[in-house]
């Protein structure tokens, strides 16, 4: 395969000793000017990704933060306001613009630093069942050879159905905890953790009793999160990095399509920048990119490439309905 992603060492070997994935080295190379939003009717634009989906070998799902906004989980507006009201209050609305920023702010104690992440993970990963727009995605590729490489860190995946041995969730999970200085490689479920933070807080701090502390060096911990230069990219993160390089290599000269959910440019060299690479490389690879405002493709993918700027729900759902009803026809001819 022109794309090499990592490698694994003599199989006898540590899987510590994985090379380290770098993003960077994926870069497209893409011309601005080569940028278009198709000109094409959005029906057309759906009949051509479900034949597309219907003819693939296997898809790989690219997911980013427009995807579960797209579900319902909004980090601003009234969900944010309805349910941080108080910490609004307390550190005013100019540092408490939604809840991802709000996460940042400087707290001054560990008490008011996990009374926030803790409902915030609350809301974010614990409480939330699947998700509507999640079990589509997943009805529309459970049928084919399937692997998702996401940026979300909402649990989502895993809650509709897809396997730990099928996603790559490159930048954390919001109910896993580590040492803030990554004094050791090892990060931590906290579900349990937050759940009874959620329960025991008053106002906007927990008690004392419940910061969680370094097992290793006693110092404070943080969310798993890539935020900065201590982030853990622990051995599960590793093994998920080569599982995902292993299934771009078994695809490698076969028909694939990359179907890119909500991926803007916040971190475009994790999934968007990559995806066009690879389809530029392998002849019977496919873009399909859903994403509104932000689904132009390169024009130079002609065919290959399919950007729907509309509602990428109500897109996935069309999607999902067309290839369910060529499904059927199938089966009626075969039988």
């Amino acid at each position: 395969m022109a794309i090499q992603i990592l490698h694994r060492k003599n199989q006898a070997e540590s899987t510590h000793k994985i090379e380290k994935i770098d993003f960077s080295r994926f870069l497209s190379g893409m011309p601005a000017r080569d940028y278009i939003f198709q000109n094409i009717p959005y029906e057309e634009q759906i009949r051509q990704v479900a034949e597309l989906l219907e003819d693939a070998d296997a898809v790989i799902i690219g997911a980013g933060a427009g995807l579960s906004t797209a579900a319902g989980m909004n980090y601003g507006g009234r969900r944010f306001t309805d349910n941080f009201q108080e910490f609004i209050d307390r550190y005013g609305p100019a540092y408490m613009t939604d809840m991802y920023s709000a996460g940042f702010y400087p707290f001054p104690t560990q008490e008011e630093k996990w009374g926030y992440w803790s409902k915030h993970a609350y809301l974010n990963r614990i409480e939330p069942d699947a998700l509507p727009l999640y079990r589509s995605v997943y009805d529309l590729v459970k049928e084919k050879p399937h692997f998702v490489l996401t940026t979300n860190v909402d649990h989502q995946f895993w809650k509709v159905g897809f396997s730990d041995e099928e996603i790559f969730a490159t930048q954390g999970d919001y109910g896993e905890i580590q040492c803030e200085k990554g004094c050791h490689p090892k990060v931590y479920d906290a579900v349990e953790l937050f759940s009874r933070m959620n329960e025991a807080r008053t106002g906007c701090q927990i008690p004392s009793e419940l910061v969680p502390k370094c097992p290793v060096c006693g110092g404070n911990m943080t969310m798993h999160l890539r935020c900065d230069q201590y982030f853990l990219e622990d051995e599960h993160w590793h093994e998920a990095a080569a599982r995902y390089g292993d299934f771009l290599s078994e695809y490698s000269g076969k028909k694939v399509v990359l179907l890119e959910l909500g991926v803007g440019f916040n971190t475009p060299t994790i999934i968007r920048f990559p995806f066009e690479k690879m389809v530029r490389q392998e002849a019977g690879w496919s873009l399909v990119r859903l994403n509104l405002n932000e689904a132009v493709v390169p024009e130079s993918l002609g065919e290959r490439a399919v950007g729907i700027n509309a509602d990428l729900a109500g897109s996935i759902e069309d999607i999902r309905k067309l290839c369910a009803g060529t499904g059927e026809e199938r089966a009626e001819n075969d039988a």
